[in-house]
């Protein structure tokens, strides 16, 4: 695949993001996929039906138990969009939109007319009101299978739980010794070692990651290039190059690229800590 991308250079809102990108798109019809959004299906079949539809739109939804956290469509009995609105007081449906949509050129002149909202942002819930409002014909469709939004480090470690568990099957490329015992659903990425541990699935490790002395439990994602050392961890996400040593209880957790854990095993007990943005630290 060929990618090409496309710099916004300030956050001003999904909307703006459109209106940066229309050079490129031109008079196309085009897919904004938000990439903070997993959903348990493809999206093949809701392409096809909007490009045989004639429509200027279509939206995906998911019915939701808290509705006021966010944008909510109104629709009629054939599907078609009557009304939208953000993060509602008082709703008047439980449809919340998913951040996938199908959008015509159409939506181009309809962000045009818009103006930003009360935080500073194009929205592009906005423009699509508008575009219903100068008689454009937006569609839905309700998701059957399930939707998560990644945005929060909970909200992840979720999605890493429901992706692993319907989608991971056993494949050992790695390197594993006779002291070690891998059991249930596990991938093993190449150039991987994994010595005197033991993982149970699911669970997924990535290329030249070595693990020694560990206990990796369910639900746990590692990323390329890590290293393990006499640890226990389960339900975490390491992401590529990280190090986790001598700690003996890891869970709920996700470790950023190249970040280190490592338990000191001098005398002088201290935590020593270099700590990101909207990082927290449970001891």
């Amino acid at each position: 695949m060929r990618f090409q991308y496309i710099l916004q250079e300030e956050p001003l809102g999904l909307a703006h993001a459109v209106k940066v990108a229309r050079p490129f798109l031109g008079t196309d019809s085009f897919i904004m996929y938000l990439g903070d959004n997993l959903i348990g299906s493809g999206i093949g079949s809701f392409c096809q039906t909007f490009e045989k539809s004639n429509a200027d739109a279509s939206i995906l939804l998911k019915k939701v138990a808290n509705p006021w956290r966010f944008g909510i469509a109104e629709v009629n009995d054939k599907g078609q969009v009557c009304h939208l609105v953000e993060k509602p007081k008082d709703p008047r449906s439980s449809l919340a939109l998913v951040g996938i949509y199908f959008f015509s050129a159409k939506i181009h002149e309809a962000i045009d007319c818009i103006r930003p909202s009360e935080r500073g942002e194009l929205e592009i819930t906005d423009a699509i009101q508008k575009l219903l409002e100068r008689g454009g014909n937006v569609l839905s469709h309700q998701l059957d299978s399930w939707w998560l939004d990644t945005g929060k480090k909970d909200d992840l470690l979720t999605a890493n739980s429901v992706v692993l568990d319907e989608w991971v099957k056993r494949q050992l490329l790695g390197e594993i010794d006779d002291e070690s015992q891998v059991s249930g659903r596990v991938r093993l990425g190449r150039e991987s070692k994994v010595t005197r541990s033991t993982i149970r699935g699911p669970v997924v490790i990535g290329d030249n990651v070595q693990i020694e002395d560990s206990f990796i439990g369910p639900f746990t994602s590692i990323g390329s290039g890590c290293r393990i050392l006499s640890s226990v961890m389960e339900h975490c996400v390491l992401l590529e190059d990280a190090r986790i040593e001598h700690v003996d209880g890891l869970e709920d957790s996700l470790v950023g690229k190249g970040s280190s854990v490592i338990k000191n095993r001098g005398n002088h007990q201290a935590y020593r800590l270099m700590i990101g943005d909207d990082s927290e630290v449970l001891v």
